[in-house]
């Protein structure tokens, strides 16, 4: 499966919000670096708490604010609504190639954002500095995408090398580590 072939799909984005939704969006935008902004984007979540659109706004909200705690959830949630619409397990521990194989079939679109997403939650991992969880995440997706079309192969490289330093720290002066 070519994960960056998806031409001619509807992107999570084309999708139409309520006009309540569409407005609080707008007035997060206008409202961005006020705390007012995070308050209208979760007027928005609450309004349509499925909707794709709403939580990749939530998630940049807090990701560029670096909250990256609640943007780990926000991601988590996101992951969860893409692998419901595509009748995937919704823990992505779960998934296996022969799942994503199906999901293609159903929008090759929406599982490249579920495999970005979960790219996307495993990076905050490293941010909030659990390389362990992140180097989880990172695996499955090269479990899944073989020929590394989402690019995860340095940032797995990154998180063992992180993993590895941290076990070396431990061990105190009694063993060397030729890192990067």
């Amino acid at each position: 499966m070519d994960l960056l072939d998806f031409s001619g799909e509807e992107m999570y984005f084309d999708e139409p919000v309520t006009p309540e939704v569409e407005a609080l969006l707008l007035a997060a935008a206008q409202q961005y670096g006020d705390d007012a902004a995070e308050h209208s984007l979760m007027r928005a979540y609450f309004l349509e708490p499925e909707h794709l659109t709403v939580l990749v706004a939530l998630y940049r909200y807090f990701f560029y604010r670096h909250q990256f705690r609640e943007a780990l959830t926000t991601a988590d949630r996101a992951i969860a609504v893409a692998a419901r619409r595509l009748e995937l397990p919704t823990r992505w521990e779960q998934l296996t190639p022969a799942h994503l194989g199906g999901s293609v079939l159903v929008s090759m679109s929406m599982t490249r954002f579920l495999l970005l997403a979960l790219k996307g939650s495993a990076y905050l991992l490293m941010r909030l500095g659990d390389p362990a969880a992140a180097l989880q995440r990172f695996d499955k997706i090269a479990e899944i995408d073989t020929s590394d079309r989402l690019g995860v192969k340095d940032l797995r490289a990154m998180a063992q090398s992180s993993i590895t330093e941290s076990a070396v720290e431990r061990m105190g002066g009694n063993v060397s580590f030729i890192g990067r």
